[in-house]
């Protein structure tokens, strides 16, 4: 059984499940980023593995009079015992993936990744993740980070050839 990480918010969404998040820290990479925000809302330490989806939406009433990106990472679990954030969260529980993409109480935004989830764990993550690798920017030298669809190791090594 498949079960991914959800909670309740107190002030927002109130009984509908969400991935848990927040806002990226100054300089802070989307990885990071999540990784720090699972910890806070759920007591649950973790790893970032890939971008999952990104949302953006214009006029967004939480973003300071600025369009909001929205990330979805996937993270890799180090813990398992939740302690979540009683002043951010209503609930938290680990949910079954099939359950999730059927439940009345998710966000749309919630049920589409539980789909997109189920079918990486049927057909593989190298199927739905966006990698990330970083670079030196060419102007600078200054490091960026590129998320992306990483191509299948055949045709990787026959572009340069």
């Amino acid at each position: 059984m498949n079960k991914v990480l959800v909670v309740q918010d107190k002030n927002k969404t109130k009984n509908a499940w969400k991935f848990p998040g927040g806002l990226s820290d100054l300089g802070e990479d989307i990885g990071e980023t999540a990784v720090r925000e699972v910890f806070e809302e759920t007591g649950i330490r973790s790893i970032f593995k890939s971008v999952l989806s990104i949302r953006q939406q214009h006029n967004h009433p939480g973003a300071f009079g600025k369009s909001d990106l929205y990330i979805i990472c996937r993270l890799k679990a180090l813990s398992f015992d939740i302690h979540f954030s009683q002043e951010e969260c209503i609930r938290c529980e680990w949910m079954d993936l099939q359950e999730l993409t059927r439940t009345e109480y998710a966000t749309p935004i919630t049920s589409r990744i539980a789909k997109l989830l189920l079918y990486g764990y049927k057909e593989g993550f190298d199927k739905i993740d966006l990698k990330m690798r970083e670079f030196s920017a060419v102007y600078t030298g200054l490091p960026y980070k590129l998320y992306y669809r990483a191509l299948p190791e055949k045709f990787e090594t026959q572009i340069g050839s």
